[in-house]
């Protein structure tokens, strides 16, 4: 099952600037246009008292993803493709009809969320949606994952644009770091609420699989480990700072003009005539970004998991010829979702709560899958979970849940 040995030799520059990417492009991608919203309405309501939060979060995600890419590197296998073998068809089935779903609705959330950030620079729907689709189906029928992964990089680049805006509306810095390292617990079910969100939106469900069909893709092997966990732990602590970016910005500008947003694209609306419309633009801009990255690799990721677990083919570098489910899949979910935006009437916010409750239902559900797999050492022998990172997943996995079911409760509650 192994595919490689550790290495016992120092750490080479050249192998770590190799080695990043797939976590980069995995956490990277969480902060979509949902996540915008979400730390965006914490700012806003809040004001500072979310940022504690966000190291936290950074943790949660660091054990989920570092144990994702820990497996691909060990067994040369997918996430879809090791709870089959260790759980059965059937639940595999499960599995991927709710990945299937969620993910659509997610990548039709990401298409709403490039519809609204151009609509700040006067581009149409109906010219920015049919666009943005052409462009990702054509990056992700290229042909080469490698390419694929240079261009989701270059991408994640206007992710800055954020920590610009944040720097520009002249926050209270010691304020923000004293809210970052002390908690600050409103007692609200708002309050709340986002505190579920913001679980959420940072550790997803395709996250799971994409970080792990990245290594995978890349073939690292377990002698790649210590570079894969630097390229995790890196991407994880990048996307935290872009979250706690957005928090800041919102929460220094917005949340003292007593300014409500229901949506990422009403907080960079919101910035201009507070702190000019450089701000805005930034905003939008980083908005554009965070939704064109997450909209590239949604269909990939699930198409790729689906696949897997039935045993298709799959792959960037797979002809529509070798590979008909693997791109046809792709093919639908880009074409759905960007049809459905452009339509007149439709109830987004109602598909998008569909997608949050399938994904609070699947995610504990996931991770359980993940923390068995990872702790068995028939399957991944002296790189299975010790001690210490079972009881940090499971500490992940019971939390994930807690909050989950607090989330449930209070929607039937209509808080």
């Amino acid at each position: 099952m192994m595919k490689g040995d550790a290495p016992s030799s120092p750490l080479e520059p050249r192998r770590i600037l190799a080695a990043m990417g797939p976590g980069m492009v995995a956490a990277l991608a969480g902060a979509d246009a949902g996540g915008v919203a979400t730390y965006s309405n914490a700012g806003a309501l809040f004001g500072f008292n979310q940022l504690w939060t966000v190291p936290v979060m950074c943790f949660l995600l660091i054990v989920a993803q570092e144990t994702s890419a820990r497996m691909g590197c060990v067994t040369g296998k997918g996430f879809a493709s090791l709870i089959r073998e260790q759980f059965g068809v059937r639940l595999s089935v499960v599995a991927m009809l709710a990945l299937l779903i969620s993910n659509t609705t997610v990548t039709l959330s990401e298409f709403a969320g490039i519809a609204s950030a151009l609509a700040l620079f006067g581009v149409p729907p109906i010219v920015s949606v049919p666009v943005a689709a052409l462009a990702i189906w054509l990056l992700t029928m290229s042909g080469s994952y490698r390419r694929i992964e240079k261009v989701l990089l270059a991408i994640a680049c206007v992710f800055v644009t954020y920590v610009i805006a944040g720097v520009m509306v002249g926050p209270d810095w010691g304020d923000a770091l004293l809210h970052t390292v002390v908690p600050h617990v409103t007692a609200s079910p708002q309050y709340l609420s986002l505190l579920v969100a913001n679980v959420g939106t940072t550790i997803a469900p395709w996250m799971l699989f994409l970080a792990q069909s990245n290594v995978v893709e890349k073939n690292a092997r377990a002698a790649d480990l210590p570079y894969q966990r630097i390229d995790t732990v890196t991407g994880a602590v990048v996307a935290s700072a872009i979250s706690w970016f957005i928090i800041l910005t919102t929460g220094a500008v917005l949340n003292p003009a007593g300014v409500v947003v229901n949506g990422a694209e009403d907080a960079a609306s919101a910035l201009a005539p507070l702190v000019g419309s450089y701000a805005e633009a930034l905003f939008g801009a980083g908005l554009a970004g965070a939704s064109l990255l997450a909209a590239c690799v949604l269909p990939g990721i699930t198409s790729s998991a689906i696949c897997e677990a039935f045993g298709w083919e799959r792959g960037a570098d797979r002809s529509w010829s070798e590979a008909p489910a693997y791109r046809g899949i792709i093919t639908a979910v880009i074409a759905i979702s960007a049809v459905v935006v452009v339509l007149p009437d439709v109830n987004l916010f109602g598909i998008m709560m569909v997608a949050q409750v399938i994904n609070g239902v699947l995610l504990p559900v996931l991770l359980v899958f993940m923390v068995l797999i990872a702790s068995d050492r028939h399957v991944m022998g002296r790189y299975a979970n010790g001690r210490v990172w079972n009881a940090l997943t499971w500490f992940t996995i019971v939390a994930v849940a807690i909050l989950t079911v607090v989330m449930f409760a209070m929607q039937a509650m209509g808080m």
